[in-house]
């Protein structure tokens, strides 16, 4: 009974100590973005708490629904990070973007081509 509830107290300890925190995100191509070639757009969001959020990939404002999603990974300070991806042919007049939720606030954020 003591080891139950030195487990429940430490893991109350750890959840006061855990601080909102704001997702950092970047938005990017596997390799240098190239008009009419086929790439991957990348959407790598990271230090953020609690770990409630989602991540959408769009395409004109568009959600891509085939879109791959990695598993929810933390941090020793209990920050989490998520990557999500999809395969893309880049063209001129698209834009792509990743569009982040988290604590009831919605971001989206755009892919800067360097071309």
């Amino acid at each position: 009974m003591q080891e139950l509830v030195f487990i429940l107290l430490s893991a109350l300890i750890c959840c006061s100590l855990a601080k909102d925190a704001k997702p950092k995100v970047q938005v990017y191509t596997r390799v240098q973005e190239e008009i009419g070639k086929d790439n991957i757009l990348i959407c790598h969001v990271t230090c953020f708490y609690p770990p409630l959020i989602t991540i959408d990939l769009l395409k004109n404002g568009e959600k891509i629904p085939e879109a791959k999603q990695t598993e929810l990974g933390f941090e020793a300070n209990w920050n989490y990070h998520l990557t999500k991806s999809v395969a893309v042919t880049l063209t001129q007049e698209d834009k792509f973007a990743c569009r982040v939720k988290h604590l009831g606030m919605t971001r989206d954020h755009t892919l800067e081509l360097g071309l």
